[in-house]
């Protein structure tokens, strides 16, 4: 009888095991199937989406570089013991850190196998690059205003009460949509999903715009969806190529990663992919308000506001335009999950580059400020 039971209760282990992989086969292109299979977004994740590619132009602009440069001292380990500047980043799961002053790289080190040459995500530092796209649309005059409400780019919204969420407020992070994305599965239909419109022309407001900052990963997706638009027919992966990658002189190609392959839209919340002297770059842009060795790329106005703090209409002092202002001195950065920064410093002509595969429980703001404070 036990044997029997025993037979009885393999059988039956056997058939829902069979059951669930039959339904797991029928589902895997599912949403939900791909979050219960990544679980945790990873560096190799651009691998995994289909994307657009940024081509870097046959001109490229290369940073000078010193071979013994400024190397920081006076870091420990984590029992407390002294250790080199670059044993310090390797045992913070860092993987790229560049510092560059007067368009000298004075600090390059890469780790845990990385070079020079690899694709890192930039996450959310994506989001001040869309910034300077969004100022490039202006100049264009294929955006009239950021006072313009996203409606008249996307009209299908005006039922969803979005009317009076301006672009401005999409930038500022006060645009009072409702805050789903406290929901791990909100979040990961975002990051995985195939179909960002359909979570986009399902949003509603839950404040009135302009009167309280609350950072979503929503508002820089909406902004792409008015950026794209306003292209007319032109993905935001041409238009950055041409307005940003090519005349940058990017070293190296990039790519941007798309929720769909047929059709797809940009990520535009996250998900550029570039190397990390390229990012360099989008400080240096900044850095010289917007001009590229003498060519303006995005007008001066535009960059002097964006890293400009403003409290004003619910906005907060270390953040505007999609930008960081990690002190009232001046500076300011890009900032992206686990710890992707572009740190400008324009008192000291600094740049400094940290791209890592987890924060490694630093504030690297703090200390970009004290390392800016030794020039």
């Amino acid at each position: 009888m036990g044997a029997m039971n025993f037979m009885d209760h393999t059988r039956s282990n056997f058939l829902h095991i069979a059951l669930f992989l039959s339904i797991a086969g029928m589902i895997t292109s599912c949403t939900l199937m791909r979050i219960v299979i990544y679980q945790y977004d990873d560096l190799r994740d651009y691998r995994k989406f289909p994307c657009r590619h940024l081509s870097s132009d046959s001109v490229k602009f290369t940073f000078q570089k010193i071979e013994n440069g400024y190397v920081p001292a006076g870091f420990k380990s984590g029992n407390n013991e002294p250790v080199s500047f670059g044993d310090f980043l390797e045992s913070k799961e860092t993987i790229a850190f560049l510092i560059i002053r007067r368009d000298t790289i004075i600090y390059e080190s890469y780790f845990d196998g990385y070079e020079e040459t690899y694709l890192i995500p930039a996450y959310s530092m994506a989001k001040s690059f869309l910034s300077i796209l969004t100022g490039c649309a202006i100049d264009d005059g294929l955006i009239q205003s950021v006072a313009d409400p996203l409606t008249k780019y996307l009209p299908e919204l005006k039922d969803n009460g979005l009317d009076e969420v301006k672009i401005e407020h999409l930038l500022q992070m006060t645009s009072g949509i409702k805050n789903n994305e406290d929901h791990k599965y909100y979040m990961g239909n975002l990051y995985y999903g195939r179909n960002a419109w359909k979570i986009i022309s399902d949003l509603d407001l839950e404040k009135k715009p302009g009167t309280e900052f609350c950072y979503l990963n929503v508002n820089a997706e909406l902004l792409g969806f008015v950026l794209e638009r306003a292209l007319n027919g032109k993905t935001v992966t041409q238009y950055m190529e041409e307005k940003i990658w090519q005349p940058l002189g990017m070293e190296y190609d990039a790519s941007w990663s798309l929720d769909r392959k047929k059709n797809g839209m940009e990520k535009t919340f996250c998900c550029i992919n570039a190397c990390a002297r390229d990012y360099a770059k989008i400080g240096r842009l900044f850095l010289e308000k917007g001009k590229w060795n003498g060519r303006q790329i995005v007008s001066g106005e535009w960059v002097e506001k964006s890293v400009r703090p403003d409290t004003t209409n619910g906005s907060v002092s270390y953040y505007h335009y999609m930008w960081w202002l990690p002190s009232p001195n001046g500076d300011y950065l890009a900032a992206g999950r686990k710890g992707q920064f572009v740190y400008v410093n324009p008192s000291k002509n600094l740049i400094i580059v940290r791209l890592g595969k987890d924060f490694g429980d630093v504030e690297w703001h703090d200390l970009f400020i004290e390392l800016a404070a030794n020039y």
